[in-house]
Parts: structure tokens; sequence; C-alpha cells
């Protein structure tokens, strides 16, 4: 599971980063793609960090972090479903949109679990 969460994480980031270059260069969407870019890329990040913790405080701690980014993730991609007049790339909005979502459940499940061990 874990080598899978890791392979979801990082194709979530690469995902993102393709998106968030065919997404209008106006003001408002370059707030919200560098804001994206930041942490859809760090929750893989952290998770990956994570697997070489140093304690199992640490472990958990890095696991949060991702889970927090990953829920930044996903209210960024809400902001763009929401001012996405013109259903610009709705399929794929819709894809991570979904991902977000089972990613912060799943990162939200380890957090749980780790927490109450």
């Amino acid at each position: 599971m874990i080598n899978d969460l890791n392979e979801r994480l990082f194709n979530f980031a690469v995902n993102c980063l393709k998106f968030i270059r065919r997404l209008p260069n106006s003001a408002e969407y370059k707030v919200i793609k560098y804001q994206l870019a930041k942490s859809s890329t760090s929750s893989g990040a952290n998770y990956e960090e994570s697997q070489a913790g140093s304690s199992k405080a640490d472990f958990n701690n890095k696991v949060r972090i991702s889970l927090r980014e990953m829920r930044e993730s996903n209210y960024w991609l809400r902001i763009i479903e929401s001012i996405n007049e013109n259903n610009l790339l709705n399929d794929e909005l819709k894809f991570l949109l979904n991902e977000s979502s089972e990613l912060k459940n799943i990162l939200g499940s380890i957090v749980h679990k780790t927490r109450s061990n």
C-alpha cells in the first residue's frame, strides 16, 4: 500500500503541474497556479520523507503535513472549479478533485491510525 500511495501522490503532483500549464495566465489564476503547484508537490514530498522518519513521531508529523498539503490542494482545485466559467479542462479538473479527496481520506486514515497507536 505504501508504494501505491507514494506512486499516487507522485502522479497527483505531476498531473496537477500538467493541468496548471493549461490554465489561463490572468492575475487570479497566477496566484492559484502557484499555490496549487506548491501544495500538490509538497504533499508527496512530505509523505516520501515520512518513509525515512527517524522516529514514529517524525513519521506522524510528516504524514500530518502531507495531509494538510493535500487538503490545501483540494481547496485550490475547488476554487478553480468555482471560477471555471467556460468548463475549462473539466474532465481533468474532476479527476484531480476526486483524486485529492481520495488521497485526503487515505492520509487522514493513516494519521488517525498512527495517533491512536
